[in-house]
């Protein structure tokens, strides 16, 4: 396609779009009556009209039925995650067995690192990116600690090389050959938060493998965002949260992945609770912990149902959707901003104005990383008084999220015009 900065242009793409029904079905932030151009969805999605019915009807089933909820509700609340099971793993591309909603992100990876993370005096170093997301970092410095390592010794950062904004895949299978004796885990995020990067986690899983040690991904980043196939790449264990591009409320409830070679494996180390406990024995409130088949032996507790209430809303759109559909606009919509971005860029050669985002669209999301050369956090702000909802991460970073299920072609459009005006009238920046 061959792409044109004109509000004309934008506005015919919309009309083209097969998805553009879809951005009824959310609420648009507005800032003084008008509506916002909203691109922050890899921070929280936006939330959905359905979700108002769905927490009404089990507030409903809450006063109607008091306890008895639990087995008589219309969605009876004692197996209430068992529905939202299927259409997680398609989006995931696993097995039923193999995913389960529960937790939070960082609880849930905790709870794997308990059986997933086994080191010995001769394996225990853990390769990850540099510049993960801080939460992953503080896991993975006290999981280490946690065995009795340093995390200067045991955790090994790939960065990008000098000059570079991202991390070669080669650097990473390098690091992974280089330090096959010693390696006991790698551990990426799917899609890097801070630059956008999309890993091959197909090829990176592997090559974990061929050197006997085991693969897992926080994919905060990447499920709802970017198609994915656990079970097919063979992923050992993962886990996102479902409050960004999945749009399921602020820090609602997580889901994991366990892959099914896994899933039968009781000899694993973890933590139990009556959750995860043979569900046909739960309710005899006996001793001895017997957890199920597959990836419900990690629950610990009842889930919270206002919450996977939300959850089952948000995620019936991307069932209806599917990522196929999403990724093809996803793709479009994303390099239509690169090409305004670009065009700003030629326009003030002055300003630094640089995407750190691979400019492969295979090798990211709906994501642009932007730099703008020591002006970002000034620059930033001005986008959000001219009702540009985007997101700035420190140092430096200004990220962009054109989200296919309800950003438009003139949502970008919008952006590029003020940060065009932001930029012409500079002064005193």
């Amino acid at each position: 396609m061959e792409f044109q900065n004109t509000l004309e242009f934008a506005q015919r793409q919309d009309e083209l779009d097969p998805l553009r029904s879809y951005r009824e079905r959310f609420y648009l932030p507005a800032a003084d009556g008008q509506t916002s151009a909203y691109f922050c969805g890899n921070s929280l999605g936006l939330q959905p009209r359905s979700v108002r019915d769905a927490i009404d009807l089990e507030l409903s089933e809450w006063a109607s039925r008091g306890v008895d909820g639990h087995f008589e509700a219309s969605n009876p609340w004692v197996s209430y995650h068992e529905i939202l099971t299927p259409p997680m793993a398609r989006l995931v591309g696993a097995k039923d067995s193999e995913v389960v909603c529960m937790n939070s992100l960082t609880t849930n990876l905790h709870l794997l690192f308990v059986s997933f993370y086994r080191p010995t005096p001769a394996k225990f170093k853990i390769i990850s990116e540099g510049k993960m997301f801080p939460s992953d970092r503080y896991l993975l410095e006290t999981q280490v600690r946690f065995h009795g390592f340093e995390p200067d010794d045991a955790i090994l950062e790939i960065h990008p090389r000098e000059g570079e904004s991202i991390i070669r895949e080669e650097d990473i299978l390098g690091a992974i050959d280089t330090h096959a004796d010693e390696l006991a885990l790698v551990f990426l995020g799917g899609v890097n938060y801070f630059t956008g990067q999309l890993f091959d986690m197909a090829r990176i899983s592997a090559a974990t493998h061929a050197v006997g040690a085991i693969a897992g991904f926080d994919l905060a980043h990447a499920a709802g965002n970017v198609p994915l196939k656990l079970h097919e790449w063979g992923v050992d264990f993962a886990a996102w949260c479902t409050y960004k591009y999945l749009n399921a409320s602020p820090g609602n409830v997580a889901a994991i992945f366990v892959h099914e070679r896994h899933g039968k494996n009781f000899e694993l180390p973890r933590f139990g609770g009556w959750w995860g406990h043979d569900k046909d024995r739960r309710f005899l409130m006996e001793s001895g912990f017997s957890p199920m088949a597959g990836a419900e032996g990690w629950q610990l507790s009842n889930v919270p149902i206002i919450a996977m209430s939300v959850l089952m809303a948000a995620i019936d759109i991307f069932d209806e959707v599917g990522m196929d559909a999403l990724r093809r606009k996803s793709k479009s919509l994303t390099a239509y901003l690169e090409f305004v971005i670009d065009a700003l860029a030629a326009e003030f050669p002055d300003e630094g104005i640089r995407v750190i985002t691979p400019r492969d669209p295979d090798k990211r999301g709906c994501q642009i990383s932007l730099l703008i050369e020591g002006r970002e956090r000034d620059v930033f702000e001005r986008l959000t008084a001219a009702g540009i909802v985007s997101d700035f991460r420190e140092p430096c970073m200004i990220r962009v999220a054109p989200v296919p299920l309800y950003n438009s072609f003139e949502d970008v459009y919008l952006f590029g015009e003020a940060l065009k005006h932001i930029l012409a009238n500079s002064e005193g920046m």
